[in-house]
This record gives C-alpha cells, structure tokens and sequence, in this order.
C-alpha cells in the first residue's frame, strides 16, 4: 500500500511539475491510502507494546499489580471499543450518501477500515484478557514487554 501510494505522489509531482498539467485522482488516492494503511496496521500489525504509553506508574508496580491494572485498563479499552462499536458501524453505512470528490468512491466503502479496525481491537482486548486471567499470566506479560528476567 505504501508502494502505490508512493507511486501516485511521484505521479502527481511528475504531471504537475514536468508536464505542469496536474491529475487530480492522486492526492484523494494517496489520502485514500494514507488512512487504510494507518488503520490496517494499527488493527494487525502493532502489537500491545509498539502503542505510545505512559507507563512510569505501571512499571513502578510489582508483577502481580501489573497485571491486575493490565486486566483493568485492557478490559475497560475493550469495552469501550465494543460498546462504540453499533455507533460506528451505523455511521459508516450512513456515510454511502457520500462520494469522494474526484475518484467516486462512497464514502462507507473508504470508511469501512475503521470498522475493521474497531472490531480488531476489541478481539485483541478480550484475547489479552484471556490470557492474562490464564495460568501462564507471565507470559502475556513478558510477550507485551512488561516483564523483567
């Protein structure tokens, strides 16, 4: 996706500046882009640790209150996701009255990433959930980067 993002700026910068006859398709395409990949990435791809945190409380704490404020905050974070989620989803099929500008495309199906997205985080909540309520509680710990040796 970066690639062919990549490939239409230099499109754009090649018609606007060499041939000085702009398209206009390739910023609402990279736009287009920019938010699947961000999105996408953020549902799949970054693990509990690679999120911004501030964690001086939490790594102050000794391993059994890391997990319980680890269960709490990813709990309340998965509830939150699922109770947004009914919210979202009628938002993003409202947004099908809506075109982009230059491409066409609705605005439900450029949207409908975020959907994806919440659906994700709230799997991956009641997963870590699962797993730190689990005998091998440490683990989850030590995987996410919480655990000293």
């Amino acid at each position: 996706m970066f690639v062919t993002m990549f490939a239409a700026f230099l499109l754009q910068v090649f018609t606007r500046y060499i041939l000085n006859d702009p398209v206009a398709w390739t910023q609402e395409f990279v736009l287009i882009a920019y938010i699947w990949i961000v999105f996408w990435c953020a549902a799949f791809l970054l693990r509990e640790r690679e999120h911004i945190t501030f964690d001086m409380f939490y790594l102050a704490l000794p391993l059994a209150g890391r997990r319980v404020l680890a269960i709490v905050l990813t709990a309340l974070t998965g509830i939150a996701f699922i109770v947004a989620l009914p919210a979202t989803v009628d938002f993003v099929t409202f947004m099908k009255i809506e075109k982009s500008p230059v491409i066409g495309l609705r605005f439900d199906f450029l949207y409908a990433i975020f959907v994806v997205f919440v659906i994700a985080v709230a799997i991956s909540a009641v997963v870590r959930v699962w797993r730190l309520l689990s005998r091998s509680w440490q683990d989850e710990l030590r995987t996410n980067g919480d655990f000293e040796p």
